[in-house]
């Protein structure tokens, strides 16, 4: 199915993978796709999103806040309330261990597929894409379809993001739609 998506598009699903690592989810979500588009502030698909006040660091910020993830910060202010010095416990541990010990991944089983497991909804973008793009009559996938796709799916993670940020789904909608008839560069 990938070798139909045009090159940013598949730098959008390699960089939501990415994402999710960072938030240390074992899922890719649409809220991974959505931050996978973010990424790109160059693309004018992402410069619609951007219209509607959302850019990577917002969008990290929402999608922490809906689905969790890292936030060191109150992790380690956690840890100190009950009597826990984190940097001690890191330095204790790194001098034992070796630097960076801690930011290792956990050991486990190891498979072929070593990103995180793509969710039905997800999938669901990705068809929803493929579809938008057939019947625009393309026989590329681009970003702006993967962000039709991710707004017809209408209810993973992302379009809750979205909603929670005050974007008009229908707007952004006819804007993509407006903006895949007119060439992803009539953005620019």
């Amino acid at each position: 199915m990938f070798e139909r998506f045009a090159a940013e598009a598949r730098r959008t699903v390699t960089l939501a993978g990415d994402e999710a690592q960072r938030l240390h989810h074992r899922h890719l979500g649409t809220e991974h796709l959505l931050l996978g588009l973010l990424a790109q502030p160059e693309d004018p698909a992402t410069r619609l999103l951007a219209r509607s006040g959302l850019d990577l660091a917002a969008g990290r910020g929402a999608v922490a806040a809906l689905v969790g993830g890292p936030d060191p910060e109150r992790d380690e202010a956690a840890l100190a309330a009950i009597g826990i010095d984190l940097a001690a416990v890191r330095e204790a541990v790194e001098s034992t261990f070796g630097a960076g010990a801690l930011d290792a991944p956990p050991p486990g089983r190891r498979s072929r597929w070593r990103g995180p497991r793509i969710t039905e909804r997800a999938r669901q973008v990705l068809v929803l894409s493929l579809r938008a793009a057939a019947d625009s009559r393309t026989r590329r996938i681009e970003t702006g379809h993967l962000l039709l796709g991710l707004l017809r799916e209408g209810g993973g993670a992302a379009v809750r993001v979205l909603r929670e940020r005050g974007v008009d789904l229908a707007d952004l909608e006819r804007e993509t739609e407006a903006l895949l008839a007119g060439g992803l560069s009539a953005a620019s």
